[in-house]
C-alpha cells in the first residue's frame, strides 16, 4: 500500500494528505513500490521523468518539469584512477536539488496547494522558487542572512518572497518552521517528495553504467538530501531485481561543520552537538541535520563511510576542477576534495561515481575572494 509512514511511531497517512509531518512531530517517509520497465524507459525522453513508474506522482497532468535530468556521467582521471562524475550543475537551476523540486512541486500541484514557505542555505531554495513559478504555486524562502547574492537574486527573479535570517542556518531552519504553522511546508528535508526526485540520481547512474551499479558513490553530505535519496534509489533498484549490490555510499562532510562524521566515528545514537565553525561549503554547514540518523543508516547499510575535508582540500579541489574546465561551486568541490582522500582506500578495480552538485555561476562572489587570496 502506498502510504506516509512516520519514522518514530510508524503512524500511517494516506499519500494524497496534504502533511508533511507526523501528528507526533517526527519526520515521515514514503511506503511505494517503484516498477521499471527498462523498455519504455528506454524509450523516453532523456529526463528523470522516464522513471515515471518508479515516481509516486498519480496523475501525469500534475508534473511539473523543464525536462531536467539524465546529466552526462564524464570519465576523469584522478591520480590513475579512472572515476565517473556526474554532472548535476548542468540542471535547469544550476544544482542537484531541482530532481527534488521537481518531483515535490508535483505533489503540491497534485494536491492542489497555492501557497508554500521553504528554507535553504540558497539551492534548495532556488529550486523550489523556480519549480514554484512554472506551477504558479506561491512560495516565500527563509535564507540565512550571509547566503550568495547570486542564489537570492535567483530565488527573486523567479518571483519567491525572500526572507533573509539573522544568525545560524538552524535559525532560518526555525524562521520557516513558525511560518509553516500557517503555510504548507515544502521543505527539502522534512518533506519526503523532495526524495523521490533526488533517488533518480541513482537510477540515472546505473542505466548510464548499463544498468550495473558502481562499486561506491561519493557524496557531499549536509543535511542528506542526496545520500538519502541515492539510498533509496539503489535499494529499489536492487529490490527490483535490477542491479546486484548497492554500492557503498561514502559522504563527505566539511570538517568544520561535521556532526554526521562525528556520531558514525563514535557510533551514537543521536547527533552530537558540535561547535560550528566557518567554512567555505557553505551548502552542507548544517550542525543539526533534521534527518541526521538516518542519512547515518543509509551510510551503514551501504558498508559505506564518512570522510571530512579542510577548507583548504576543498579548495584545492576547486582550483583542480577548474583546471579541468569544471567551473563549481566551493560547496560542490566537497565531494571532489572526498574523492580524491577516498582513493587510495577504495577497491583499485571498483567503478567510482562521484558528482557535481552546484554551478559556479551561484557563487562567483566567493570564488573571485578565493582566487585574490592567492
Amino acid at each position: 500500500m502506498d502510504q506516509l509512514v512516520c519514522r518514530h511511531c510508524r503512524a500511517a497517512y494516506p499519500l494524497d494528505e496534504p502533511r508533511w509531518q507526523c501528528d507526533c512531530g517526527s519526520v515521515l517517509d514514503i511506503e511505494f513500490r517503484p516498477v521499471f520497465d527498462l523498455a519504455r524507459i528506454r524509450q523516453r525522453k532523456p529526463t528523470l521523468w522516464r522513471y515515471r513508474e518508479a515516481i509516486p506522482i498519480r496523475n501525469d497532468a500534475s508534473i511539473v518539469s523543464f525536462d531536467e535530468g539524465f546529466t552526462p556521467l564524464v570519465p576523469e582521471d584522478f591520480d590513475g584512477r579512472r572515476v565517473f562524475i556526474k554532472q548535476d550543475q548542468l540542471l535547469p537551476t544550476g544544482s542537484f536539488k531541482d530532481r527534488g523540486a521537481s518531483v515535490l512541486v508535483s505533489h503540491l500541484r497534485e494536491l492542489g496547494i497555492r501557497e508554500v514557505v521553504e528554507d535553504s542555505s540558497g539551492n534548495a531554495g532556488t529550486a523550489i522558487a523556480a519549480y514554484c513559478a512554472r506551477a504558479e504555486i506561491g512560495c516565500r524562502i527563509f535564507v540565512p542572512e550571509d547566503t550568495s547574492p547570486a542564489k537570492m537574486s535567483q530565488i527573486q527573479l523567479y518571483g519567491a518572497g525572500l526572507s533573509r535570517i539573522a544568525g545560524t542556518r538552524e535559525d532560518t531552519a526555525a524562521a520557516a518552521l513558525k511560518a509553516a504553522r500557517h503555510t504548507y511546508y515544502a521543505s527539502h528535508v522534512w518533506n519526503p517528495f523532495f526524495f523521490q526526485g533526488t533517488k533518480t540520481f541513482a537510477f540515472e547512474v546505473c542505466e548510464q553504467l548499463g544498468w550495473k551499479s558502481p562499486g561506491a558513490v561519493v557524496l557531499p553530505a549536509g543535511n542528506g538530501t542526496l545520500v538519502i535519496g541515492a539510498h533509496i534509489g539503489f535499494n529499489e533498484l536492487l529490490d527490483a531485481g535490477i542491479i546486484d549490490k548497492v554500492p557503498a555510499i561514502i559522504a563527505v562532510q566539511a570538517e568544520s561543520c561535521a556532526p554526521l562524521h562525528k556520531a558514525f566515528r563514535e557510533n551514537r545514537a543521536q547527533i552530537p552537538v558540535i561547535a560550528k565553525r566557518e567554512t567555505i561549503a557553505e551548502g552542507i554547514a548544517v550542525a543539526a541535520p533534521v534527518r541526521g540518523g538516518q542519512v547515518i543508516e543509509a551510510v551503514r547499510r551501504s558498508n559505506g563511510d564518512f570522510i571530512v575535508v579542510s577548507d583548504n582540500e576543498i579548495e584545492q579541489a576547486l582550483r583542480e576542477m577548474g583546471g579541468r574546465g569544471y567551473f563549481i561551486e566551493p560547496t560542490a568541490a566537497v565531494a571532489i576534495a572526498g574523492l580524491k582522500k577516498y582513493l587510495p582506500e577504495s577497491d583499485p578495480e571498483g567503478v567510482i561515481v562521484s558528482l557535481v552538485t552546484g554551478h559556479g555561476l551561484k557563487t562567483t562572489h566567493k570564488i573571485r575572494q578565493i582566487l585574490e587570496a592567492g
